[in-house]
């Protein structure tokens, strides 16, 4: 249970993001609702939340400004005095052929995937060593284990939010402070949905499981590190991918 626990989850208006916060609410926290382009999804997961007899606020933030995500973070702690668990979720695609792919491209999804992980993390760290407790969840990706083609940019920032995720643990592990990563394999989304069946069957074929995933699964997931239960677990990588990169 995470009662009078506070959680950050960045980019939950829709997918993952939103059933990690969702997930996290019926366990009982708190969950403030980050997200950049669409208020209206944002406050659809507040009110799904608040349906559920949870509580939750949306607070906008693009994630890859290292200013703002240091006024969301000083605001929040602020208003609510603590910030126990911070999801990184928020991620984009600009898929392209290395060949093919513009610097801008690959520039904003680094920004906004990996560059984002570290503003949060940069700003929040401070108040967890007060804390001396403190639990961080970054959502990587198979992808990043195995790389993709046509998803270099994509794939980059994902190792490199592994990368990332065993730094932070071995900087933050002596105050009681966990970072660990997901790293979800081909989960059903509204991103997923739009490929073609051929494309589909042929990510199946890859799967030792023979199925897609669930936003659920990968969220039951987040929720576990997030509770006492996972006290003794950083650094580490947990892949929910059916088998995919075994």
């Amino acid at each position: 249970m995470l009662k009078g626990k506070v959680a950050l989850v960045t980019g939950a208006g829709r997918g993952i993001g939103r059933e990690i916060a969702i997930t996290l609410a019926k366990e009982g926290a708190f969950v403030v609702v980050n997200y950049n382009g669409s208020e209206e999804k944002a406050q659809e997961t507040v009110e799904e939340i608040r349906k559920s007899g949870g509580d939750a606020v949306s607070y906008r933030c693009n994630v890859a400004d290292f200013a703002a995500c240091g006024e969301m973070i000083g605001e929040l702690v602020k208003e609510y005095g603590h910030i126990d668990i911070l999801v990184n979720n928020a991620g984009i695609t600009k898929d392209n052929l290395l060949m093919k792919m513009s610097e801008q491209d690959f520039d904003s999804v680094i920004d906004v995937n990996l560059k984002g992980s570290f503003n949060t993390i940069r700003h929040l760290s401070r108040q967890l060593l007060k804390q001396k407790s403190g639990k961080i969840i970054n959502i990587s990706s198979v992808t990043g284990l195995m790389g993709n083609p046509g998803q270099a940019n994509y794939c980059a920032s994902k190792a490199g939010i592994i990368g990332l995720t065993k730094s932070a643990a071995r900087e933050l592990g002596s105050r009681g402070i966990t970072v660990n990563a997901v790293a979800p394999g081909f989960i059903e989304t509204e991103m997923t949905k739009d490929l073609s069946e051929n494309v589909k069957k042929n990510l199946k074929e890859q799967i030792l499981l023979k199925r897609t995933g669930t936003a659920k699964e990968v969220a039951d997931v987040v929720a576990f590190l997030a509770s006492e239960a996972a006290d003794y677990i950083t650094g580490q990588v947990i892949s929910v991918d059916g088998g995919m990169a075994v």
